[in-house]
């Protein structure tokens, strides 16, 4: 039997928060996972089999639902579209969230 590339599709879950480093060590520990993206003071990543996790410091905003999405490597381009709940949904790559990451919040650190 041949080998099968297995396309990765996770889901995503957008969050934002008042406390980022609480928020880093806390869903750290919920998930057994160290966050692989942390842009100091303003963004972290989680990137587990199961899902993709970010986190977002916005104290005026904290503790709601940024948006939902899929980490999904048949993504051609990056697509955000809300669904019938007016929940905003993206669709993206790795490559392309990292692209955007580094775009909107600066270079990892």
């Amino acid at each position: 039997m041949p080998w099968q590339h297995r396309l990765v599709r996770r889901i995503h879950i957008a969050l934002a928060v008042d406390d980022l480093q609480r928020s880093i060590d806390d869903y750290s520990e919920r998930l057994d996972a160290e966050a692989a993206v942390i842009v100091p003071g303003r963004y972290a990543l989680w990137r587990t089999p199961e899902v993709n996790l970010s986190v977002t410091l916005s104290p005026a905003g904290a503790e709601r639902l940024r948006h939902l999405g899929f980490e999904d490597d048949a993504a051609d381009a990056a697509t955000e579209t809300s669904d019938v709940n007016g929940i905003v949904w993206e669709r993206f790559t790795a490559a392309q969230q990292a692209s955007e990451i580094e775009d909107v919040y600066g270079p990892a650190g």
